[in-house]
């Protein structure tokens, strides 16, 4: 499949798969500062953009995203993205260099009960036969973010959502938690602090995985478009990654070593485990 992706900047590479109803400009526009220090490939994910509008499903998609990793890439996904993310990171992991998830709506990961109660919720929302504003706006209550304001949805928009209402569902999703954790990348979960559900499946993550925990909040279920806060933490783990590259080191022998300080610039946290680097 012939994806639309755009390249820009130089230095290590950096594969950045965005969120649903959107594209990749809309989704990372503001880790376009990123391109200084790094490469960043940014697709618009089959089913959106300028990509095939095939259906969006996290089985078949990650095979489209292979030849973007290069000879190796850190792999960065935002909620379905995420999803797909992971599936990519655990069939490829001679080729990611770290796996950063923000959000993932791997809603089946957990039996938490507001995990629970939003898979369910969304369930019922995707069964009913809804014109795509209805349709996004219970969607969008369901996962904590603000829906388009009025009729009619901007044709881009309404283009994605169409997308969404035909996808796999996420919370269908069971990705290879043991396969992540046996790999040789280091892992990030990034959250924003203002779902409860969210929160459950990314500590559900971390734990099964060994990954990284933060949290970015100012933007809910949108946490990229925080901008600079984020860049900060996603590009201090781009480089530590680096360094373990560079020094032969796996992530095991880093797992509890992690503070992350300058937290003044957000009210933010970075955990392994029941550590956090900020208060």
């Amino acid at each position: 499949m012939n994806l639309a992706v755009k390249v820009s900047g130089a230095g290590p590479r950096v594969l950045l798969l965005h969120c649903d109803a959107s594209t990749g400009a809309a989704d990372w526009k503001r880790q376009e500062p990123l391109a200084q220090r790094w490469t960043l490939v940014v697709p618009d994910r089959p089913g959106y953009g300028d990509s095939p509008h095939v259906r969006v499903d996290f089985e078949t998609e990650p095979q489209a995203h292979r030849p973007l990793l290069g000879d190796g890439a850190h792999l960065v996904g935002h909620s379905y993205g995420g999803v797909v993310a992971m599936f990519l990171a655990a069939a490829e992991p001679d080729r990611v260099r770290s796996l950063t998830v923000i959000e993932p709506p791997a809603l089946g990961l957990s039996e938490d009960p507001e995990v629970v109660r939003t898979r369910d919720e969304l369930a019922a929302v995707y069964a009913e036969q809804l014109d795509p504003f209805d349709f996004y706006t219970k969607f969008c209550a369901a996962i904590g973010e603000r829906p388009w304001p009025r009729r009619p949805l901007p044709p881009e928009l309404d283009a994605g959502v169409r997308a969404l209402q035909r996808e796999h569902v996420p919370w269908h999703a069971r990705p290879d938690l043991d396969a992540l954790r046996a790999a040789p990348f280091p892992i990030l979960a990034v959250s924003g602090g203002h779902h409860p559900a969210f929160e459950a499946v990314c500590d559900t993550i971390a734990e099964a995985t060994g990954a990284e925990r933060a949290t970015v909040p100012g933007r809910r279920h949108m946490v990229p478009l925080v901008g600079e806060p984020f860049n900060e933490l996603v590009e201090t783990f781009w480089s530590r990654a680096e360094t373990l590259l560079d020094g032969e080191t796996s992530k095991r022998a880093q797992t509890n070593t992690l503070v992350y300080t300058n937290c003044d610039q957000a009210d933010r946290s970075v955990r392994r485990g029941d550590n956090r680097a900020c208060g």
